[in-house]
């Protein structure tokens, strides 16, 4: 497998995110077995316990504790709609490293919310996330910090895969792990620690109907970008293949579907209920596109990932009024 990481990035990220950063929570659900059904055990990685409820917290302090003294007091920049940024602003003001954070216009205004109070400074620059990535990178430019990209950094990917390597020692019994894909820094973490240390665990991909760029790509073997996004889960709302991940996710993935928006509103009321937890709409696509893939995984125990839990109040209410 084409990984861009090492094993040993992962382990590295992970000792630099230990004095930060605990291990979250790996729970098994019985009305979750028997609502996904196919006699398959289910067990969710809890990242929405992460003090910026979302597993970029991972990235972002991977990222800026790999910085040098002359890069952390120039300060961080990168692109976002709101869970990396969250991730990179907490790490700053853990660090005391400056960070901005450039955001879409029209982004959650609770997620820009979040990205303030940690002291970053928010600029709302561009109506796509793809035009934010553009204005990001001339910023960036004339700053002279360091770019965060939430995918293109083999820090930000190392740390995604500290995820995986916390599912395998939690259960060491897991067959396979269903992971929400946006940029695909948790998919290509997950495969490069399987590789290394659960060959026998396959990572399977969800993405949103809405956003279908990096399931196309995947199908088609071939990267494409300004693919139009309709989908009310940011965190996989990504119009873009990435250079990065796009080898990796193309060799290493079991396989790889789309889950509708109603599907992941159902989810996500499915786990409120249950779990007691609130995911945002990637933190159910796992549950979503584990229903579509139960037939294939019959008798199998599987993770999903409930990646983030910052959902806004009108999807919330939306989920909650079915």
């Amino acid at each position: 497998m084409a990984s861009p990481i090492r094993f040993a990035d992962v382990l590295a990220a992970r000792d630099r995110l230990a004095t930060y950063l605990v291990p979250t929570p790996l729970r098994e659900y019985p009305q979750i077995n028997e609502l996904v059904g196919h006699d398959i055990r289910v067990w969710i990685k809890h990242e929405n316990h992460h003090p910026t409820q979302s597993f970029k917290i991972r990235n972002g302090l991977a990222a800026v504790t790999a910085l040098t003294a002359e890069e952390r007091a120039k300060g961080a920049i990168g692109a976002s709609t709101g869970n990396h940024g969250q991730g990179v602003a907490y790490a700053g003001k853990l660090l005391g490293v400056p960070v901005a954070i450039c955001v879409p216009e029209g982004n959650n205004p609770e997620k820009n919310a979040a990205i303030r109070a940690l002291g970053a400074e928010l600029i709302e620059t561009g109506v796509s996330y793809d035009e934010t990535v553009v204005s990001c990178g001339r910023i960036r430019a004339e700053r002279g910090m360091t770019l965060v990209h939430s995918t293109n950094n083999v820090n930000v990917i190392a740390g995604a895969g500290t995820m995986t390597l916390e599912i395998i020692e939690q259960e060491p019994s897991i067959d396979a792990i269903v992971i929400a894909l946006g940029g695909g820094s948790q998919a290509v973490g997950a495969l490069t620690v399987v590789a290394e240390r659960a060959p026998h665990v396959k990572v399977y991909a969800v993405g949103a109907d809405g956003a279908p760029a990096q399931y196309e790509s995947w199908r088609q073997g071939r990267q494409l970008s300004g693919v139009p996004i309709n989908t009310f889960a940011e965190g996989i709302g990504t119009g873009s293949a990435y250079q990065l991940t796009f080898d990796s996710l193309k060799a290493g993935l079991a396989d790889f579907v789309t889950v509708s928006e109603e599907a992941m509103y159902g989810a996500g009321r499915d786990l409120i209920r249950i779990t007691h937890n609130v995911p945002e709409g990637a933190g159910a696509a796992g549950l979503a596109g584990l229903r579509t893939l139960a037939p294939k995984l019959a008798g199998k125990r599987v993770a999903i990932v409930m990646c983030g839990g910052n959902l806004a109040m009108a999807s919330l209410r939306r989920a909650l009024a079915g």
